[in-house]
């Protein structure tokens, strides 16, 4: 007899059925896990065999087969051994097979018995949905599988005892709740910054826009602090969105008790990461930093002492929102939809340009720090801005009128109109600005003519690539929209330009 149990394998965010197969036969006494296991899975035999014994089982002595089909396809990860262990009790009759051909099954045993946590519950739970299927897996992941939708069957049990009475009667599984994640952090607001109002406002707008960002400042000036404030001005999550996210952090291993949060995601890797970290890679093919910001903010402090190869790695993600990890056999796809912001000092000291500051090294230290990145990665860069040094008075200032709210009200606002206009264009999955193609520009980004004169006088002067004019346009088009007007008029165009000089300063240094 051979008996069957679901599971999946994960390329990706998607979750591919994998059929679990388990045969006693006649032969020399052995346990043998085929099907192309990594290193975790051909450990679950010593996993399995000691969790059935812990529950008063012994498996019998034959020649014990077990298939993981398709045999060609990588099977990876430690969630393999409840349906390995399940299949077997279906082997034995112990449990009956029609039982387990309605669920898919992960779990990671204990030696006692007891059912681990695993990453992924929540990207199998939708896959079982989508087969009409439920889920069965450990207690510590069932709020998480729980958001699959209300319609799923999720068992979660604490233990492998807790699943065999389940299944044979003798005790009921109640199905999980959802878990949210306690946010405890205090709120970061733009009114613990003291002066830097032009940053300010280029931050606000590129939130409104979706635009990717760089500021360029000496130490203190405040270029963290702004940073780290981008998340909260941003529009809250849409429950689609939180899903998405949320299916990403579930594959990392990063949800918390299986409690999904309501915030946008905030990373901040540090410079010396590597091309994997930040992509995505490894022995699993794990998401990267820029995957894991997918519908939040990326902040890359130090732009210039990050690898050239690593910065490199982001021209294609901003462009396609996405990233896509190679291997030998295999390719994975991750969405990287996230909104850029990076930080750099103007030299290796930082005070290059400020008054009363001589670098022994000249002009030189600037120009062949700022040539450490490359201008195709600068001219993905919608706005660029410099900031000015703080200063000790600076501080004794009082407060400023206008916090996160306010500033928060705003975006949601440009962000409303946007997907508004998108949708009556038939493009309901672009939500912002910074995401239309250069053929939907030239459909609602068209400036007045003193505005398309100043844009082409400045194209220009300033030297600007075909994907810089359209991204000055891009800018133009959501300062138009923060100020609710239809059509783009001369200002918008010159505030647009305005965040491109930096750009043009950076190419004469280098």
């Amino acid at each position: 007899m051979i008996a069957r149990v679901s599971t999946v394998a994960f390329q990706g965010i998607e979750a591919v059925p994998v059929d679990v197969q388990a045969q006693f036969v006649s032969g020399q006494v052995n346990f043998l896990v085929v099907g192309l296991p990594d290193k975790a899975v051909a450990e679950s035999r010593e996993r399995v065999r000691s969790a059935l014994h812990a529950i008063g089982l012994a498996l019998p002595g034959k020649r014990l087969v077990v298939n993981l089909s398709p045999a060609d396809l990588p099977k990876e990860g430690s969630h393999y051994d409840m349906p390995i262990a399940l299949a077997l009790l279906s082997a034995l009759g112990v449990i009956p097979p029609d039982f387990l051909s309605r669920y898919v099954v992960m779990g990671e045993l204990a030696l006692d018995g007891a059912l681990l946590g695993v990453a992924g519950a929540l990207p199998a739970a939708m896959a079982a949905n989508s087969r009409d299927m439920g889920l069965i897996c450990p207690r510590a992941s069932g709020p998480e599988a729980a958001w699959a939708g209300d319609d799923v069957d999720v068992l979660a049990p604490e233990n492998l005892v807790q699943i065999v009475n389940h299944i044979r009667g003798t005790q009921v599984l109640s199905r999980p709740r959802p878990a949210l994640a306690e946010e405890t952090a205090a709120l970061a607001d733009l009114r613990d910054i003291k002066g830097q109002e032009a940053a300010k406002r280029a931050l606000e707008v590129a939130a409104a826009g979706g635009h990717h960002l760089l500021m360029v400042g000496p130490p203190g000036a405040g270029k963290s602090m702004l940073a780290q404030r981008l998340p909260f001005i941003l529009p809250p999550l849409e429950p689609r969105e939180m899903l998405d996210i949320s299916m990403i952090a579930s594959l990392a291993g990063e949800l918390a008790g299986g409690r999904l949060s309501r915030r946008r995601p905030f990373r901040n890797p540090h410079h010396s990461a590597s091309m994997p970290a930040l992509v995505g890679g490894g022995l699993r093919a794990k998401p990267g930093e820029m995957v894991l910001a997918h519908l939040g903010v990326l902040f890359l402090d130090e732009l210039p002492e990050f690898q050239p190869r690593v910065l490199e790695s982001l021209r294609q993600p901003l462009e396609s929102g996405a990233a896509v990890v190679s291997r030998v056999n295999y390719h994975v796809t991750y969405p990287a939809r996230f909104q850029l912001v990076a930080a750099m000092n103007p030299c290796r000291c930082g005070l290059a340009g400020e008054p009363g500051h001589t670098c022994r090294t000249g002009p030189r230290c600037a120009a062949d720090y700022q040539g450490r990145i490359s201008g195709p990665l600068l001219d993905r860069l919608d706005i660029q801005i410099e900031l000015p040094a703080m200063r000790p008075s600076d501080l004794a200032l009082p407060p400023p009128r206008e916090g996160s709210s306010e500033v928060a009200a705003r975006v949601a606002m440009a962000r409303d109109i946007q997907r508004q206009r998108f949708r009556k264009l038939g493009r309901p999955q672009i939500g912002t600005n910074a995401e239309a193609d250069g053929a939907l520009l030239e459909e609602i980004a068209v400036p007045d003519a003193a505005g398309l004169q100043l844009l082409r006088e400045a194209a220009d002067a300033m030297n600007l690539s075909a994907r810089g004019y359209h991204r000055v346009l891009r800018v133009a088009r959501t300062l138009a929209d923060l100020a609710a007007q239809a059509e783009i008029k001369r200002l918008q165009i010159a505030e647009a330009l305005s965040y491109r000089q930096r750009l043009a300063a950076f190419r004469s240094a280098a």
